[in-house]
C-alpha cells in the first residue's frame, strides 16, 4: 500500500457508470476507503427507457434505479446536492444546495475523484444559440425535469389538438418524436401535428444510409413532417427556422446536443476544446492522476467515441477496477471502447430499427429485444 489512514473517494454524479461502480463496491470495498456520492436525486433515471415512458409503455419508477439500497450495500454515504465547482489543486468540490433537501456542506474534500454527472444543457449557452428556448421549450435534459413535466403535455393534448415539434434529429430526437406521436395519437384529441426539425443535416446523420432510409420511411408512415432547417429561436407558440419561416408549435421539445458542465471551467483539470474532461485509456484525467471521469462528461484523447449510454455502460467495469487500483497503488487497466455497437432505435412501442456496423434490420422483434435489454439493465442494479 502507498498510503496510510482512511482515504476519501468522491463519486460526483450517479450516472450509468457510477451505478456500476457502486455495485462493484458492494462486493469489493476496502476498509480504508471512505466513499461519498454527490447527486441531487435519490435515484438514477435510465435514459434508454425515457422514450418508452413518453409513449406510455413504462412508468417513471420502472425506468429508475433507487440509489439508497445500492449506497447501503456499497457502504457509501449520500450527500444530496449539486456540484458548483472543482478545485483540483486543493482537491475540493464546491456544492450548490438542492431545494427542499437537507442542508449539505458547502464543500467536500477528496483524495480520489470520479466524475459521471451525465449530459447537461448549459442554459446560458442555449439561450445564446437559440433565443427563447430556455423560457418556451421543454428540453429532454435533465431527464428528471422532463419526465416531471411530460404529464402536462399529455393533459394539454387531451384538451386540444396540439402541434408538437422535436428539435434535433439524432437518436434521442428520433425516438422522442416517434414516442410522442404514438402517445398523443392514442391518448390525445384527433388532429395533432408532429414535426421533426433536424437542425440542418439529414435525419439520423450519424447512421448509415440504410438506417437513414428506414427512419425516413417510418416517419412518413406515421405522418411526421421533417424540416431540414436550423432552429434559430423559440417564441411563444412558434419555432423560428433558419430560412426565416416560423413554425406554429404548441409544444417544442429539445433533443439537441448537450454541453459540458460549466462548473468544469476553472477547475484546473485538462479540458477538451468542448469543455469536457480529457481522459486517457484508463478513464484517468490527463492532468491529475487522482481524478477519473466517464460518460457524457469525459472526452477520450486516445480513442474518441460518441457520448452515448451504450459507451458509458461499457466503461463501468474498467472504471470500477481503476478506482480501487488507484487507491491501492496498483496498475490501472485500459478500457477499449468497441469499434461497433448494437444500436436499437425505438419507433414507438412495438417497432424498432436495429443496426450494427453496416448491418441493419427492423421489426417488432427489435423492439422486444430493446425492451429486454433496458429492463435487464435496471433490474441488474436494483437491490432489495
Amino acid at each position: 500500500m502507498q498510503h496510510q489512514g482512511i482515504r476519501k473517494l468522491l463519486l460526483l454524479g450517479a450516472g450509468h457508470v457510477h451505478v456500476h461502480v457502486l455495485a462493484h463496491l458492494a462486493d469489493h470495498h476496502p476498509a480504508d476507503l471512505d466513499v461519498t456520492v454527490l447527486t441531487p436525486y435519490p435515484h438514477q433515471t435510465y435514459s434508454g427507457m425515457t422514450p418508452g415512458f413518453v409513449a406510455g409503455r413504462y412508468s417513471e419508477d420502472e425506468g429508475r434505479i433507487p440509489l439508497e439500497p445500492l449506497l447501503r450495500a456499497a457502504g457509501a454515504r449520500w450527500v444530496q446536492g449539486r456540484c458548483d465547482g472543482i478545485d483540483a489543486a486543493t482537491q475540493t468540490v464546491r456544492l450548490a444546495p438542492v431545494q427542499g433537501a437537507p442542508q449539505a456542506p458547502t464543500s467536500l474534500h477528496y483524495d480520489l475523484l470520479s466524475i459521471d454527472t451525465g449530459a447537461v444543457l448549459d442554459r446560458a449557452r442555449l439561450e445564446a444559440e437559440m433565443p427563447g428556448a430556455a423560457e418556451h421549450a421543454l428540453p429532454i435534459r435533465p431527464i428528471e425535469a422532463f419526465t416531471a413535466l411530460w404529464p402536462q403535455v399529455m393533459a394539454l393534448a387531451q384538451r386540444q389538438a396540439v402541434s408538437l415539434a422535436v428539435v434535433g434529429a439524432g437518436a434521442g430526437g428520433i425516438e422522442l418524436v416517434f414516442a410522442a406521436e404514438q402517445a398523443l395519437r392514442l391518448h390525445g384529441l384527433p388532429g395533432a401535428r408532429f414535426t421533426l426539425v433536424t437542425g440542418g443535416p439529414e435525419v439520423a446523420a450519424n447512421y448509415s444510409p440504410g438506417v437513414q432510409r428506414r427512419v425516413l420511411r417510418q416517419l412518413k408512415r406515421r405522418g411526421i413532417t421533417v424540416l431540414r432547417e436550423a432552429c434559430t429561436g423559440i417564441g411563444d407558440g412558434e419555432v423560428h427556422l433558419g430560412n426565416g419561416a416560423r413554425l406554429a408549435c404548441d409544444v417544442p421539445l429539445l433533443a439537441i446536443g448537450t454541453h459540458a458542465p460549466p462548473w468544469l471551467q476553472g477547475s484546473g483539470l485538462a479540458l477538451s476544446d468542448s469543455g469536457h474532461v480529457q481522459v486517457n485509456a484508463c478513464q484517468q484525467s490527463t492532468s491529475h492522476a487522482n481524478v477519473f471521469a466517464a460518460g457524457d462528461v469525459a472526452s477520450r484523447v486516445d480513442q474518441p467515441h460518441p457520448r452515448s449510454g451504450v459507451y458509458a455502460v461499457r466503461a463501468g467495469p474498467a472504471l470500477a477496477h481503476n478506482l480501487l487500483a488507484a487507491h491501492g497503488g496498483q496498475a490501472l487497466r485500459p478500457h477499449h471502447p468497441p469499434r461497433n455497437t448494437l444500436n436499437l432505435l425505438s419507433c414507438g412501442t412495438g417497432h424498432a430499427i436495429a443496426s450494427y456496423g453496416p448491418l441493419h434490420a427492423e421489426g417488432a422483434w427489435a423492439w422486444w429485444w430493446k425492451d429486454r435489454i433496458d429492463r435487464a439493465f435496471v433490474t441488474r442494479y436494483r437491490r432489495p
